[in-house]
């Protein structure tokens, strides 16, 4: 008989109008269970795990990312699948995080949440919950899972959570994976796409990573943008790690200083990833002049990456204690499908 673990760490989906202040309030998982007796239709077993105080997603941070990585891992064994109910502000920071940090990962790890509390009549929280424990479980004539990746189902849709960013908040279809497709779209039936899915070797056993490095940060050009700000984050001591959001397929600013500033950041071992402003497409630092200056600045590209994808992967590899020479190069490179390329072709 199968087996699933819930694992609520919070969010909208398990959360209950307060009569007198209107306010939404965390409550008791077991709540969940009483809004939804369609769990019991279920032929497999469907045990949960709660997080002892519920957070609201805007609070997620790496340590509790380590904790989640803690409980599939002390469950891989009793388990065939988990389910992560979260809230949807930070959904795809955690599911980008959990893809780097579950290496050789063969079970489904699939993270939904809703937009409307379970308890509301037009809640989106129960079709979302209970698709997901059905994608969670689903697996193939060999007992192989069907989707051994760390994803999210929302909307009817299920994504990469590497790929994902949350694009509506207030809309049912709150999330979209610009560049890559879905894994899986739910209506009479879960149509799988099986040639989008990432298909592990199922004997090699899992590795976890819960180093993190958070001295980074996340910088988006606009024009105008002044050159003492600039300066200033690339001199603050700490930071290890910058991800440059830029414009259209990778350019700049071509201003001396601009680049001279880049130039000497990366000199000093700050690790510099250029990902675009663009909600589709990739970086190519070399179809123009300004994305060349970066390119001989030392800066790499993060080709197609969502910007919850490069922090997230930044901050694990960082971690590592890998030297800046090799977290450029992995930051180029895909390593659990956040980058529509598998080489690094430019990578200095």
């Amino acid at each position: 008989m199968k087996r699933i673990l819930i694992i609520y760490t919070g969010g909208t989906i398990g959360m209950i109008q307060n009569a007198e202040t209107g306010a939404l309030e965390a409550f008791n998982f077991e709540h969940i269970r009483q809004h939804l007796p369609e769990l019991k239709q279920f032929d497999f077993n469907i045990d949960s795990y709660q997080f002892e105080s519920p957070i609201d997603s805007s609070d997620m941070e790496p340590s509790l990312w380590v904790k989640l990585v803690d409980i599939i891992e002390e469950n891989y064994a009793k388990y065939d699948g988990f389910v992560i109910l979260h809230g949807t502000d930070t959904m795809s920071y955690t599911a980008s995080a959990l893809s780097f940090m579950l290496e050789n990962l063969t079970k489904p790890v699939i993270l939904t949440g809703s937009q409307l509390p379970i308890g509301v009549m037009r809640t989106d929280g129960r079709e979302n919950l209970i698709t997901s424990i059905e994608i969670a479980a689903a697996t193939d004539a060999k007992g192989h899972a069907i989707v051994p990746e760390v994803c999210i189902f929302f909307g009817q849709c299920l994504y990469r959570g590497n790929r994902t960013t949350k694009k509506n908040s207030e809309q049912f279809n709150a999330f979209r994976s610009y560049n890559y497709p879905p894994l899986a779209q739910a209506g009479i039936s879960i149509s799988y796409a099986d040639k989008f899915i990432h298909i592990p070797d199922f004997s090699k056993p899992l590795i976890t990573h819960k180093n993190f490095d958070t001295n980074v940060l996340a910088l988006t050009l606009f024009p105008g943008i002044q050159q003492q700000l600039i300066e200033n984050v690339v001199k603050m001591k700490d930071i290890k790690g910058i991800i440059l959001r830029t414009f259209g397929s990778g350019n700049a600013p071509s201003k001396q200083w601009f680049t001279d500033a880049l130039t000497r950041a990366t000199a000093e071992g700050k690790v510099i990833v250029n990902i675009t402003q663009c909600q589709n497409g990739s970086v190519e630092m070399s179809l123009y002049k300004t994305g060349m200056l970066l390119l001989q600045a030392g800066i790499v590209s993060g080709h197609d990456m969502t910007v919850e994808s490069a922090v997230t992967k930044l901050m694990i590899l960082l971690g590592q204690g890998l030297s800046p020479e090799e977290v450029r190069k992995q930051m180029s490179t895909s390593i659990a499908g956040e980058i529509s390329i598998t080489g690094n072709k430019e990578t200095k």
